[in-house]
Formats: structure tokens, C-alpha cells, sequence
């Protein structure tokens, strides 16, 4: 049997052979079309690690018998580009499969260009990072970008069975029997990773004595040793970083606290205790805010604590600041009071400061009029006195918005409403 790892050997050969990604590869889709017109263009390819991004560049490029080349856009030479190009020149065309397209230099990516405006290398690009966010326009817009999803539990299971059933390429060769609790593990465990599961299924085969017939038995508890644990997939750099830190303050938002716990386990299994301090601190201000503003003084506090305590025990102060985010009242009531306000000024309207309002702490003030008539509100009675404040052209203009979501903001509304009622009359 080859000594080549099984994920290898069952890479696909061509587009019927690709699990999962059938919005790209089913019949009618983009990707189908295109192999069956014959008209391979360059492409991204995106998606989480394990999800068959170069695989699927190897295949395409199968399906029409096109010579490739795979190159990394970190450990390849501008020189092996060069070696490409000759080789494009000599068969007329080649695919070019660029493994961490989005790490293309800018001398490499100066290089290729030409060649892929003639087409003599389609380059199919493939990347853990979103394309809009680290490939280089110039790039980017000569190609089309595809988005590749996690594989789904049944996914994985497809993969199995035919790693199973498969006599030359996978271990269809030799007497296996694997129990659906085991078959479950794998599908489930390896978190929509097809390279980790089949890694695992190869060495759950190949370290399980067979019994006195021959037959290697596979259950759920070689399955959990040869996977070891459920599978964690979090890049700090990558897009399934920023997904979850967005899902994170969204919970919290949303004030769902065992979600809310359930993303901030996930950030601190990543070790990445300088975005969860910056995202809860913005959470305390921008949605829980006049509801209850001591949340924002006290999850700075439990930030600094867990910052100096560091992990695992900076997870005790982490808890306490997101269950309370989670559970307090909401209001973003004074952001975006001030949006409305930038948006205002940003768009032309801020106007002339009122007179009465102008610095008149020098000579020849009061000759300009300035400061004139103002009337200081510590003389009045409740420390008001009704006098314009804004500029004449938006006298009228109202920004802030009180919501009635806690005690605090309900207080401050009780006092705004008066003012503005005394400011009627």
C-alpha cells in the first residue's frame, strides 16, 4: 500500500469526485459550467482550513487534462514563477495553483500579472483569509472569487465510507468494520475538517490489531483516541477570528448569556486575551452604555484584572464582566446620538456658533458682541434657564433619543423630557 497519507491518495481527480461544495460544483452551478464549457478562468478559492481548497484547484484542472503546478506564495521564488511561465509557453497554457495566495509579494504579483491578462496562466489562488480583506486589488479583480464552506457531519461521513469502500486509493483493501457511534465521532469531531478526519480514520486502521479473522474493528473509543479530542479551529490572524469575536458581541448584544460564554470559551481556548479586553470594553460602552453605566468602569476593572493574572485563572474575572454584559440592560442611545450629530457636521451642517455663546475672555470682546446676553445657568433656579445653544440653521435639531432599558437612562429621560417640555413653552 502507498506510504502516502490516505488524505492525499483521495484528493479528487475530477469535479464529480469533490465532497461538499455543491453551491459551486452541482450541476447548473458556476464552477460546473465553467469545466463544462471548457473555459477554466482564474479564480480564489476561500475557506476555512480542511475544506478541499487546493484539492479542488487540482481537480479543476484534471477534469480538462490541463498541466499544473502547485506553488506557495510564501516559500516559492519569484524564480519558480518564472519556471511556470516556461512551462505555460511549452503546453500553451497552464493552471497555476497558488497555495496562501493572499501572501503574494508585490514583485511576484508584478510578475504574474501580465501572464494571467493573456491567460497563459489561469492561476487558481487558494486562501484561509477573505479575499476582499488581504488579497491586493490588482489581483482580486482579475479573478473570480469563490467561497468555500466548512463540510457539514454528512460530508464527512461521504468521505468516510468512500475512504472505506475504496480498494486502490483508500483502505477499501483491507477488512474494516466501523460502528456507527465511531462513524459519528469522526464525522462530528473533526470540526468541518476533511484533512483531520481521514488522518484520524487512517491511524485508528492502521494502529488497531485485527482480530483472529482478520477483521480491524473500529469503535468509539479507538475513534476518540485516534482523534483525540474535538478538533479547535481558530486562526487569531484569520477570518473564523473576527467571525467569532462578531458573534461574541453580538450574544452579548442580544443578551444571550450562554451563547455569549459559549464564543468567549472559544476566544480563550485561542489564547487571545487582547481581543477579548478590547471587545468587552467596546461592548460596555457601545450596547450597554446609559442603561447601566457602572458596567463600563467594571469590566474595565475585570480586564485588568484578567490581564494581570493572565490565563487560566483571568477566565474567573472574564466570566463575572460577560454574564453581567449579557444580562444588564441595553442602550446605545449616546453613540449614536453623537453619529447623528457627525453626521451633521461631516455633511455641512454645523452653522455659525451663536453670539451669546462666543469666548469673551479678551479685549474687544464685548466691541465683536460676543458673549453677549449670555445668561449663566448657576444663577437660575434649578441650574436652567432656557436659551439657544445650537448654531441658528439647526436650532431645532434633536439628537439624543433616550431609551427606557434601565433605571439610569429612565432618570436622565425624566429630567430630558422636562427640559425639553419647559423649552416649548
Amino acid at each position: 500500500m502507498s506510504q502516502q497519507p490516505l488524505a492525499f491518495r483521495l484528493r479528487p481527480s475530477n469535479i464529480e469526485e469533490i465532497i461538499g461544495q455543491s453551491h459551486l460544483v452541482a450541476e447548473g452551478k458556476t464552477i460546473y459550467r465553467m469545466i463544462k464549457a471548457e473555459r477554466l478562468a482564474s479564480m480564489i478559492l476561500f475557506g476555512p482550513p480542511g475544506t478541499g481548497k487546493t484539492s479542488m484547484a487540482t481537480a479543476l484542472a484534471k477534469s480538462l487534462n490541463l498541466p499544473h503546478k502547485t506553488l506557495n506564495a510564501v516559500t516559492d521564488k519569484k524564480k519558480d514563477m518564472e519556471i511556470a511561465v516556461e512551462e505555460a509557453k511549452m503546453h500553451g497554457r497552464l493552471v497555476l495553483i497558488l497555495d496562501e495566495v493572499h501572501r503574494l509579494d508585490k514583485a511576484k504579483q508584478d510578475f504574474l500579472l501580465p501572464h494571467l491578462e493573456s491567460n497563459r496562466l489561469t492561476m487558481i489562488g487558494c486562501t484561509t483569509s477573505n479575499p476582499y480583506h488581504s488579497i491586493n486589488p490588482a489581483i482580486r479583480s482579475r479573478c473570480h472569487l469563490f467561497e468555500l464552506y466548512r463540510l457539514t457531519s454528512e460530508n464527512m461521513k461521504e468521505a468516510i465510507l468512500r475512504a472505506l469502500n475504496d480498494p486502490d486509493k483508500g483502505l477499501g483493501a483491507m477488512s474494516i468494520q466501523l460502528t456507527e457511534e465511531a462513524l459519528n465521532h469522526f464525522a462530528q469531531s473533526s470540526n468541518g475538517d476533511l484533512r483531520s478526519v481521514l488522518n484520524g480514520l487512517e491511524l485508528a486502521a492502521f494502529s488497531t490489531p485485527a482480530d483472529e479473522e482478520g477483521v480491524v474493528k473500529i469503535d468509539l473509543h479507538v475513534a476518540e483516541e485516534c482523534m483525540q479530542k474535538k478538533s479547535f479551529t481558530h486562526d487569531k490572524d484569520g477570518d473564523a477570528h473576527y467571525d467569532v469575536l462578531s458573534a461574541f458581541q453580538k450574544s452579548i448584544r442580544g443578551s444571550d448569556v450562554n451563547a455569549s460564554l459559549h464564543y468567549l470559551g472559544r476566544l480563550i481556548e485561542a489564547g487571545d486575551l487582547d481581543s477579548i479586553a478590547r471587545r468587552l470594553v467596546v461592548i460596555a460602552y457601545e450596547d450597554i452604555g446609559l442603561a447601566n453605566p457602572q458596567a463600563g468602569p467594571r469590566t474595565l476593572s475585570a480586564v485588568e484584572a484578567a490581564e494581570r493574572i493572565g490565563f487560566p485563572e483571568a477566565r474567573i474575572p472574564l466570566a463575572v464582566a460577560v454574564t453581567e454584559l449579557a444580562l444588564s440592560p441595553k442602550s446605545n442611545s449616546a453613540y449614536k446620538a453623537l453619529d447623528a450629530a457627525l453626521s451633521d457636521i461631516r455633511n455641512g451642517k454645523s452653522g455659525e456658533v451663536p453670539a451669546h455663546l462666543k469666548d469673551s475672555h479678551y479685549k474687544g470682546a464685548e466691541t465683536l458682541g460676543r458673549g453677549l446676553d449670555y445668561k449663566y445657568p448657576h444663577n437660575y433656579e434649578n441650574a436652567w434657564v432656557d436659551q439657544q445653544y445650537l448654531p441658528d440653521s439647526i436650532k431645532s435639531r434633536t439628537y439624543y433619543e433616550p431609551k427606557r432599558t434601565g433605571k439610569f437612562e429612565q432618570a436622565l429621560e425624566q429630567v430630558y423630557s422636562k427640559i425639553r417640555k419647559q423649552k416649548s413653552t
